[in-house]
């Protein structure tokens, strides 16, 4: 129900990661039908942000979560079944679901079930926190339920479309917007002294030869410019989670090297370090859509090849593939314009239509405004897959999250009605380090000696 005119919208955001926080709330103070550009349909008192991290192996630390800049109104731990509890219980205007494909699917199974009863329920939005280059079809339809799929380029918004149309599924929840973590000033020329900066990522690539190739690499660029700072920037220190488990932290490769005293390991707010960048250099992360909204120089490396599986195939045509030879010798990519509006970056939002970066979100508001005031409240959620378009793989999604086919909590879930004590909370934390070990210590070593 939409909120009056004296209080504030209520949204909340469910979120399973660092990276899905930041997307999640950003997105939901973004497409927040408050303020001006809601005309007065959302209340004069601004937006109520109530955040909820999904128990897991990435729930995300207090340094991780301020770096988004995003203060929640109110901020907790909890599992599947105690989030829907809290859906049914509080009285939510909007419902961002910030999560893995597989989780987004279980709680629109499980909202839909926990809602069943009620006149009104909240509008329910989800999408992708970056650049959608792999299982296409898989996390489309996983998301498919959602009153607001968002798309975050024209490219994406149509190709979103293509793909619930091509299996006969609604197709008018797909609503373009933007990245809603672009922004900052835009580049005006080289920094003293000149700042290169690349940007890692947890799992591409993933093997250790291959890793310790880009961090040879980037240490010979800092050796050949003595005159420039090299920064390697880090997604997370020692001990803490991210979206993708890292098998080989560049941090502990780094600790075998003789590191130049030009080249430095960062951390910390992705925008801050673009704020004294002059080349961004990356296989495939967001932050180079991030960089390139800025008009910072930016390269793509090629010195790996360009493949699927290191996700930089999206940049075909973009202008910025490089390798690091070239630009070793002074190279700086030129971005194809084209291109980069397509992405909805550095054009002004949706298809290039003018108006800023700002007015990439207005459909999305618009929409939600609308869904509000519907009146009579909004249909249940209808998910494509159900028990009878899917029972060879739904019940399995749904049960790794202890629902049932129904949406219900199986007898054996988790649910806790209050906080952890403090010895659950050890237990807890050893687990994920003995988790995170096995994955970054036992697994390759696993690996290494099955290759014998």
């Amino acid at each position: 129900m939409p909120a009056s005119a004296m209080k504030p919208l209520r949204v909340a955001v469910l979120a399973d990661s660092d990276t899905r926080w930041k997307w999640g709330a950003l997105t939901a103070t973004r497409v927040a039908p408050v303020g001006p550009e809601s005309q007065g349909d959302a209340g004069g008192e601004g937006l109520r942000l109530d955040g909820y991290l999904l128990r897991g192996r990435s729930t995300p630390t207090a340094r991780q979560l301020g770096e988004v800049g995003v203060r929640a109104d109110s901020l907790r731990e909890v599992t599947a079944v105690e989030f829907l509890r809290a859906m049914g219980e509080e009285p939510y205007d909007v419902l961002v679901l910030s999560l893995v494909g597989g989780g987004v699917q279980a709680m629109l199974h499980g909202l839909k079930r926990v809602w069943e009863d009620r006149p009104r329920r909240p509008v329910v939005v989800t999408g992708y926190v970056g650049v959608v280059y792999e299982k296409l079809a898989d996390g489309l339809l996983l998301r498919h339920g959602a009153d607001l799929v968002l798309a975050n380029s024209r490219q994406d918004a149509e190709r979103f479309r293509a793909v619930y149309e091509g299996v006969g599924a609604d197709a008018s929840s797909v609503t373009e917007v933007a990245l809603p973590f672009l922004g900052g000033a835009a580049y005006t020329g080289e920094h003293d002294p000149c700042t290169v900066v690349f940007a890692a990522q947890p799992s591409v690539p993933d093997g250790r030869g291959d890793r310790a190739y880009l961090l040879d690499r980037l240490v010979r660029h800092a050796r050949l410019h003595p005159d420039r700072e090299v920064l390697l920037k880090l997604r997370s220190k020692p001990g803490e989670h991210t979206t993708h488990i890292e098998e080989l932290p560049y941090q502990k490769l780094a600790q075998r090297l003789d590191l130049p005293p030009n080249l430095h390991l960062v951390y910390g707010h992705m925008g801050e370090v673009l704020d004294r960048t002059d080349l961004l250099v990356t296989v495939s992360s967001t932050a180079a859509l991030e960089s390139l909204h800025r008009r910072i120089p930016t390269a793509v490396l090629t010195d790996l090849g360009v493949r699927e599986a290191l996700g930089n195939h999206h940049f075909v045509g973009s202008g910025c593939l490089a390798s690091w030879d070239q630009l070793d010798a002074g190279h700086r990519p030129v971005p194809d314009e084209e291109w980069v509006a397509r992405q909805g970056v550095a054009a002004g939002g949706p298809a290039s239509g003018g108006g800023g970066y700002a007015a990439a979100f207005d459909a999305a508001r618009e929409r939600i405004a609308e869904l509000l005031r519907r009146p009579g409240g909004l249909p249940p959620l209808d998910p494509y897959y159900t028990p009878v378009t899917a029972p060879g793989y739904l019940p399995g999604i749904l049960a790794r999250h202890h629902l049932g086919p129904d949406g219900s909590p199986l007898p054996c879930a988790p649910a806790a009605d209050k906080e952890p004590g403090p010895v659950r909370q050890l237990v807890r934390r050893a687990a994920r380090g003995a988790y995170r070990h096995g994955v970054q210590r036992v697994a390759p070593v696993i690996r290494r000696m099955g290759e014998l």
